[in-house]
Parts: C-alpha cells; sequence; structure tokens
C-alpha cells in the first residue's frame, strides 16, 4: 500500500494533467479527496472523467456532473461504446494549456474503474495493457496517444483502506465470498438504491418499501425470498448475499438511455 501511495504521488508531481477516473454508477463513492486535495496543493489541473457512462441514466449523469462541476470539469466516457474520448481528448489540450511540448498525462484512480481502457478509447489503439482482474497494471507505463498527448498510466493505483470494503463491494472487486462484513455491505447498497432509486428493490424482491430502515427492508427481502432458519427466523446473511450478488451482477441498476452527447 506505502508503495502504491508514492506512485500516485510520483505521477501527480510529473504529470501537468491529471484524469481521476471514477465510475459513473457511483462517482462520489469511487472519487478519492486525499489525493484530489494533492492535486489541488501541487496546483495542477485535473479532470474527473465518468467512465461506464454506458451503465447510467441520462439524468444520474447530469446530477453527477453538476456535483463534480464544483470540484473540476468532468467528461462522460464509455470505453465499451467508444463514447466521449474525443471529447476527453479536447479537454486535456484546454486545461493544459500548454504549446510548445508534450502533454503529460496522469490517470489515477481505484481498481476496476476502467482507467487503461479509458486511455485505449483515447488513443485509439490497445496501447494500455488491460485486463478485468484488478491491479493487472503492474508499473508505470509510457503511452504516446498522438496529437501532443503522452499518458502516463500506472497500476490500480489508489489503495483501499481497511475501511472501504464497501466500495470493494459495489466494484465488484471482491465477491460476497470474500467479504468480511457482508451485512454491513449489504445495507450500504440498500441505502444507495433507497435514496436513488428504491422502486428498483421493490421490483427485484416484491417488497413495497415505506419507513424501513436498511436493516428492517434487508428483512422483508429475506423473508420474501423465503431465506428462512429451522426456528422460522429470517437469515439475513443469505439475503445479504443474495443482494450483494444481484449487485455486482447488474440486476440492479436503472435502466440506461441512449447516450446523448
Amino acid at each position: 500500500m506505502a508503495s502504491q501511495k508514492v506512485m500516485v504521488r510520483d505521477v501527480i508531481k510529473k504529470a501537468d494533467v491529471l484524469l481521476e477516473v471514477v465510475d459513473a454508477r457511483f462517482p462520489d463513492e469511487t472519487r478519492n479527496s486525499e489525493v484530489e486535495q494533492e492535486i489541488v496543493r501541487l496546483k495542477k489541473p485535473f479532470i474527473i472523467v465518468l467512465n461506464k457512462c454506458d451503465l447510467v441514466t441520462k439524468a444520474k449523469l447530469e446530477k453527477a456532473k453538476s456535483r463534480m462541476a464544483k470540484i473540476a470539469p468532468s467528461v462522460f466516457v464509455s470505453s465499451k461504446e467508444k463514447f466521449g474520448t474525443t471529447m476527453l481528448r479536447h479537454k486535456i489540450l484546454e486545461v493544459a494549456n500548454i504549446r510548445d511540448r508534450d502533454i503529460l498525462v496522469g490517470s489515477i484512480g481505484y481498481p476496476n474503474t476502467g482507467k487503461s481502457s479509458v486511455i485505449n478509447g483515447v488513443t485509439g489503439k490497445n496501447k494500455a495493457s488491460t485486463s478485468a482482474i484488478s491491479g493487472h497494471t503492474r508499473g508505470i507505463q509510457i503511452i504516446n496517444a498522438g496529437s501532443r498527448i503522452v499518458f502516463l498510466d500506472t497500476p490500480g493505483v489508489i489503495p483501499f483502506d481497511e475501511h472501504d470494503e464497501y466500495i470493494q463491494g459495489l466494484l465488484g472487486i471482491k465477491d460476497s465470498t470474500h467479504l468480511k462484513d457482508r451485512i454491513g455491505v449489504s445495507l450500504r447498497i440498500i441505502e444507495k438504491l433507497v435514496a436513488e432509486s428504491k422502486e428498483i428493490l421493490e421490483s427485484s424482491y416484491n417488497v413495497k418499501i415505506g419507513e424501513e430502515n436498511s436493516y428492517e427492508i434487508l428483512e422483508m427481502i429475506g423473508l420474501q425470498s423465503k431465506f428462512l432458519k429451522k426456528k422460522g427466523e429470517i437469515d439475513e446473511m443469505r439475503a445479504a448475499i443474495k443482494i450483494i450478488n444481484d449487485w455486482q451482477k447488474g440486476l440492479l441498476l436503472e435502466k440506461t438511455e441512449e447516450i446523448v452527447e
């Protein structure tokens, strides 16, 4: 973890522009305030890249962009749909404001947010090594993207602290078999869905949510799913595992609309 943090700081120092790649499905959770503060302290411009925007509704994207505008310019990108990378290239040239040499661009973010895929989208070629396996990129890679843009690609970079198990569950970095606090992670997922679109929970598990707290909703889902122990008590753990698995399989996402530039 210490070496990763040193590498992140080194990239921030060397780069002219930083891209903080976040997951558009949970942009607030996949931002890192400590890293952002370091970028600001060194007076480096940065862009928040909302990757995987094809998995999010347009309304949610606009709300996220509005929140991000107070922090840094943001760009929607979908590596899968090859969307937004041209806009990102233009934004890099704009915020860097460097005319006489190549622009060094550092990409940072949590594992599995799709940093290497974003770089490949901008370059137009598979120059950055990509993998679905967390932590695949092992060292800094220098990648020439053309038009005076040179990327400093980094490993899974921002390391997780012990209390970040919720984020690892959200991103699917750890599945339900490797999470220590499965009930806690499932409760956070429920809280997120209730705040943003409780109808998804209601339709997915055939429950009606009123003023219940997250634990009561977990019990409702367990009861409706007939997850019962021998004495008829609700098996909260089985319900929690189902919610985590359904979330990571993409079964609890809002239906997205066609991406519009």
